[in-house]
């Protein structure tokens, strides 16, 4: 008897002590007086994103709304608090002023079992600082005109596929075809290499690029267990082994920057770049330049640079296919800046089409590439004009899909209007009312490519091309509960017609 009593109060005081665990920090806001709902246990305020019952960005929105008259609102990820803020001049303390306390990113963490994981987005400020000096450069308006007759050569690609597309007089998945389109135009700006993605149904890096971003459940439960037990899964990938995606992208950055070397090739992309580092390491101080982070770099660039791209180009299509007044007005203006450079198109050309940008923008308004912008406190901090300070370690959103979905800001937010980004209207908001890359030193360092390949893409499309919606085509938009970044359910399908000459 004395040893079943033993047993069940040992279980008992387990239960307990897992209980408190749990539970130990939800009066973490409210001893700050900070408000905020009612954390779940186990779960904090994510039960339903975890599950797939509704999307980050719909979280926020609901937190958003709710909390409408305060400037700052503390939810839970699980455990952990996170300190969502609503006050534009809050927002650009964070990012720009008082950027050095909140330097690092804190939702997705580096994995020492996945090199890939070094990578620029993820990295901590030690080793981000230099990487980030080292290779914004690739970036500058003047590598990118380089650059351009190289994506002007893919888009060229994409108009001939297009044709065989439409010759089949079938509803086409738009988004597939940007996706072919980015992936080509980053294979041969980064890596130096034809990826062949419009000829090649089985291409082998849009497959990659695919696993990437897959939301298959395999993948899904991946995540949910780095996220809960990071410890766990670096085990199990330690044992696994690296994935494929690892294995390709580690191979192709290995060999390319070799061969390079070897027969004294020099490319002005973003491989050569990675090369540069390799030959002068002290360039980023004391950093070890494994092959791992440097593969890293080029994984990053890969993934984001042609996945938000083609999301981007497919959603500007789905709007338009919606809002034929602006396809039209697009259009006429695509034909006037073509007449009036022979057919040519060129770097700076596309600096002056003014209303291709206020498309651009409109769309990343209602389609920002990440619901949210994270950043994790380097040291204690209280919030200018507050009595709220949050100490060493504390995670800060910046909710920028609500920003850019509230009715305050910018009114009637569902309707697609390119004129919410005159001249004009743009001086009269906050600047941290429009955040599609981010603000501040870590910006999206690739901002300025994603832009010129996304609206060369969109120019190819629309010269030649009518969109219209069709029985398939997704109505009313919803985004994937279980994607990284803001991406529909299913496909986006349109259909596409060749305009009369």
């Amino acid at each position: 008897m004395s040893l079943s009593l033993e047993i069940i109060c040992g279980v008992v005081a387990a239960v307990v002590a897992f209980y408190c665990y749990l539970t130990a920090h939800n009066n973490f806001w409210k001893n700050r007086k900070v408000p905020g709902p009612k954390p779940e246990v186990a779960f904090g305020n994510v039960r339903k994103v975890m599950f797939g019952n509704e999307s980050l960005a719909d979280l926020l929105t609901r937190v958003w709304n709710e909390y409408r008259n305060e400037p700052l609102v503390g939810i839970f990820l699980r455990r952990q608090p996170v300190l969502v803020i609503r006050d534009p001049d809050l927002i650009k303390d964070v990012l720009i002023k008082n950027f050095s306390t909140f330097v690092n990113r804190d939702y997705i963490k580096t994995d020492r079992a996945d090199p890939l994981t070094d990578n620029l987005f993820t990295l901590e400020e030690k080793r981000w600082r230099p990487l980030r000096a080292q290779l914004s450069p690739v970036f500058t308006s003047g590598k990118l005109k380089g650059m351009f007759s190289l994506i002007l050569q893919c888009s060229n690609h994409l108009e001939s596929y297009l044709d065989k597309l439409v010759e089949k007089m079938e509803p086409v998945e738009v988004r597939e075809v940007a996706a072919k389109f980015t992936t080509d135009v980053i294979g041969s700006c980064a890596f130096g290499l034809e990826m062949n993605s419009l000829s090649d149904e089985e291409s082998e890096f849009r497959r990659i690029g695919k696993k990437i971003f897959a939301t298959d459940i395999a993948k899904v439960i991946r995540i949910r267990l780095k996220q809960i037990a990071p410890w766990l899964n670096t085990l199990i990938t330690c044992m696994m082994g690296p994935n494929e995606v690892t294995r390709t992208i580690m191979k192709i950055t290995r060999e390319t920057i070799e061969y390079r070397r070897k027969n004294n090739i020099v490319r002005q992309d973003f491989m050569n770049i990675l090369l540069e580092l390799k030959k002068h390491p002290e360039r980023v101080g004391d950093i070890k330049l494994t092959d791992g982070l440097l593969a890293a770099q080029a994984f990053v660039f890969f993934a984001a640079g042609f996945e938000t791209s083609s999301t981007t180009i497919s959603n500007i299509l789905y709007e338009l296919a919606f809002n034929h007044d602006c396809q039209e007005k697009l259009r006429a203006e695509i034909k006037e800046f073509e007449e009036k450079n022979n057919g040519e198109w060129k770097y700076e050309t596309i600096q002056q089409m003014k209303y291709l940008n206020k498309v651009f923008q409109e769309t990343l308004r209602k389609y920002p590439g990440l619901p949210v912008l994270s950043r994790k406190s380097v040291d204690s901090y209280t919030f200018e004009g507050t009595k709220v300070s949050i100490p060493k370690g504390t995670m800060v959103w910046i909710p920028v899909y609500p920003i850019h979905m509230d009715p305050n800001i910018y009114p009637d937010p569902e309707r697609f209007d390119p004129e919410r980004f005159s001249e004009e209207k743009v001086n009269k908001r906050h600047p941290m009312h429009f955040m599609p890359f981010g603000h501040g030193p870590r910006n999206c360092v690739g901002g300025r490519f994603a832009v010129y390949q996304t609206k060369i893409g969109l120019i190819k499309i629309l010269r030649k091309y009518k969109v219209d919606v069709c029985d398939k085509t997704l109505y009313p938009y919803k985004f994937n509960p279980f994607a990284f970044i803001l991406a529909p359910m299913g496909g986006v399908y349109l259909n596409i017609t060749k305009l009369e000459n």
